[in-house]
């Protein structure tokens, strides 16, 4: 399984080329066809389903309002936990793809592309960044500390599973994801190598 973030990253990857079931994030849509398609704003779900062909990719919101849209809910989270980061509201879009992907992934592999956490010199890192429904490029970049103590809440949660996490050089990895035994960062450059094409 591939799961597809929009950190800029992926700006060279030709994702469609890769023989695997994907996942991807709010407006990948609009560049690339993926089997599951997961928008956690109302803004991104309204421009999904006037785009996508729901026969060919599933798309999937919130809980609170999957219904208005006649659309999948994103799962329920693994765990239960007493901080705001535990909150399901407080959880993004990539970490619900995650989600979707393990409970969809026919081998023990999830590959992720594309969840860059950081910004790009203090500006957001977005591949839509100045575009409809995104931040401007001249904006400074996001806090990714919810999503670094998501991704490692569903890590730790699917001990069995083995996530291929692929970044470009210089990726400063997570103080808290340094010794998590499921987790393998690997450079962008060898992603071919672990994924059959």
């Amino acid at each position: 399984m591939l799961v597809i973030g929009n950190g800029e990253s992926r700006a060279e990857l030709d994702v469609e080329s890769f023989n695997l079931p994907t996942v991807g994030c709010n407006a990948i849509f609009r560049d690339v066809k993926v089997d599951h398609l997961v928008c956690c704003d109302r803004r991104m779900v309204r421009e999904a389903i006037t785009h996508v062909n729901t026969q060919q990719s599933c798309v999937y919101t919130r809980q609170d309002w999957y219904e208005d849209f006649d659309v999948m809910p994103v799962p329920d989270l693994p765990y239960h936990g007493e901080l705001r980061q535990d909150d399901p509201w407080h959880w993004g879009t990539g970490q619900y793809a995650l989600l979707i992907a393990l409970q969809y992934a026919v081998t023990d592999h999830i590959h992720i592309v594309g969840f860059d956490l950081f910004g790009v010199e203090g500006y957001v890192n977005n591949m839509y960044k100045d575009t409809k429904s995104y931040d401007v490029s001249s904006k400074q970049q996001v806090d990714p500390s919810y999503w670094i103590y998501q991704n490692k809440k569903i890590f730790e949660h699917y001990p069995k599973q083995k996530f291929n996490y692929y970044v470009e050089e210089n990726f400063p990895l997570p103080e808290s994801w340094q010794d998590i035994p499921n987790l393998k960062i690997i450079p962008l450059t060898d992603l071919k190598k672990h994924i059959i094409i």
